[in-house]
């Protein structure tokens, strides 16, 4: 017999995920110390870097809207809409809080680590070396609708997180495509 909708959740892990424990890896041996969920002013990012004033935070695609790789359940609309939009306002109002603060915010997808992670800790060094450094543009879907008349068709409403750029919609075929996982 499978597990419920419910139970399947509720084994999702929320701390020490494999993309967490690849991260951490690479950023220790290239020589970068950290803390882990250390409190800040708002909030307690996945990795953070105190004195340097840098903060980094590892985003689940399904859980905080990635615009490759989110998937709509196909059940419970309101409440999974309703739950992306909140992960999401959470991550603006935190990313903000801590800019304003003097923080330089490095929020990294999960496929990145797998697809990238020479690339993400790049990033990372770059915002440990320079107060300058400037974030990327970080998109999030904030809305999806089911086309009607259209199967596996959906339009998907993405928003920057720092709300630099104005709001932007897609059209496209409902997909639960995976990223592809290095072995490097």
């Amino acid at each position: 017999m499978g597990l419920t909708r419910s139970e399947q959740m509720s084994r999702i892990r929320g701390r020490d995920t494999s993309p967490e424990r690849l991260l951490r890896s690479a950023l220790w041996r290239a020589g970068m110390r950290f803390r882990l969920q250390s409190r800040t002013p708002y909030g307690r990012p996945d990795v953070v870097f105190s004195k340097a004033r840098v903060a980094v935070f590892l985003d689940g695609c399904f859980w905080h809207g990635c615009p490759e790789h989110y998937v709509r359940p196909r059940t419970r609309n309101e409440f999974w809409s309703s739950k992306l939009l909140e992960n999401v306002e959470r991550d603006r109002r935190q990313t903000l809080h801590l800019e304003a603060e003097g923080w330089r915010i490095c929020r990294f997808w999960e496929h990145q680590i797998f697809e990238s992670l020479p690339g993400v800790v790049e990033i990372v060094r770059a915002a440990l070396q320079s107060e300058e450094w400037s974030p990327p543009a970080s998109w999030r879907v904030v809305l999806v609708d089911a086309l009607p008349g259209e199967e596996d068709m959906e339009q998907r409403w993405l928003e920057d997180l720092r709300g630099t750029e104005p709001r932007r919609s897609v059209v496209a075929k409902r997909s639960t495509k995976k990223w592809k996982r290095s072995h490097g």
